[in-house]
């Protein structure tokens, strides 16, 4: 497993692990990011540290150092 923040643009994995608070973690879960779905790392923005990443064919944003707390198998 390693963090998400990790993957290279284009990249996909399976979400193994969120390792956050419980209320930031059901917020992801609600988004869709629920142990065992396929992501993908769409790109890195350096403007505030943001990550884009796919997910169910949503996009969403993500902080630098939220994407470092959610662990995924590479695939």
């Amino acid at each position: 497993m390693s963090p998400l923040s990790k993957l290279q643009p284009g990249a996909t994995g399976t979400l193994r692990a969120l390792d956050c608070s419980r209320s930031f973690r059901r917020r992801l879960m609600e988004l869709g990011l629920l142990p065992g779905t396929e992501v993908r790392l769409v790109r890195r923005v350096s403007v505030g540290d943001l990550v884009e990443i796919e997910c169910r064919g949503c996009h969403l944003s993500l902080r630098l150092s939220e994407a470092e707390r959610l662990f995924v198998d590479p695939a």
